[in-house]
């Protein structure tokens, strides 16, 4: 027994400060990854409603071939969290961060696949006359990027104020997937050769105002992030 190495207290105090710190340093990193993708997820709505209203199909094929880059940062950042956890056995805030990355992370691969079905109904749309100009939409999507946008910010910040706020403004989402439901709605009863060009842009509106419950999501892991509150399913007062 004579040759063991005793270990004292302060030996302890000493590595698992640096375990720590090298865990804080792989968390900052592991950030960065997640602020990556959701750049690339942003531009990736943003090329989408590009591609529908200027009828541009190379952008639309584009977008639905990076939509692989998406889904191999969402694997690379799930194995980077999952040997994190194995690693650090992290508890409190540091474990809270980690299971809120790997929940942001499968909003924003969902948000890329939305993108692309935006794609996909913009390439069969192309192919048909213009039913009318796309004013609403783009307008629906520009707030949908802000969520997005915001989410992700606060998120980064720590801020759980703007998540809430983020929660909120996925209402007038909601009513503008209604408005322009009805809108269409008055087009296939007027004109009965327009009922599939509504269809498919009644399918887009409820792909945007998916993409925009996404960045719910988001806020909402950011609040649990700060306050250890759960609030899925409970209304966010105003």
């Amino acid at each position: 027994m004579s040759g063991q190495k005793i270990i004292l207290p302060e030996d302890l105090v000493k590595r698992g400060r640096i375990m720590q710190r090298h865990l804080e340093e792989e968390l900052t990193r592991l950030k960065g990854k997640i602020l990556k993708m959701g750049t690339l997820v942003e531009n990736q709505i943003a090329s989408s409603i590009k591609a529908l209203v200027e009828r541009d199909n190379r952008l639309a094929q584009q977008t639905i071939q990076n939509d692989h880059q998406v889904n191999a940062m969402d694997v690379d950042i799930d194995e980077e969290c999952i040997r994190l956890l194995a690693l650090y056995q992290p508890a409190g805030r540091d474990l809270r961060f980690i299971t809120t990355a790997m929940k942001i992370t499968t909003d924003l691969e969902r948000m890329s696949d939305l993108s692309e079905d935006i794609c996909e109904r913009a390439i069969e749309l192309s192919e048909e006359p213009l039913l009318k100009p796309y004013i609403d939409i783009p307008r629906m999507a520009q707030k949908t990027e802000q969520m997005v946008r915001e989410a992700l910010q606060a998120f980064v910040s720590k801020d759980a104020v703007l998540a809430r706020k983020v929660c909120l403004d996925d209402q007038p989402i909601d009513d503008l997937t209604h408005q322009i439901f009805r809108e269409l709605l008055t087009y296939m009863v007027q004109d009965p050769a327009t009922v599939t060009r509504a269809i498919r842009i009644s399918f887009i509106t409820k792909y945007i105002e998916r993409i925009a419950d996404h960045a719910t999501n988001i806020a909402e892991v950011v609040v649990y992030l700060v306050e250890g509150k759960i609030i899925r399913h409970i209304k966010t007062e105003d």
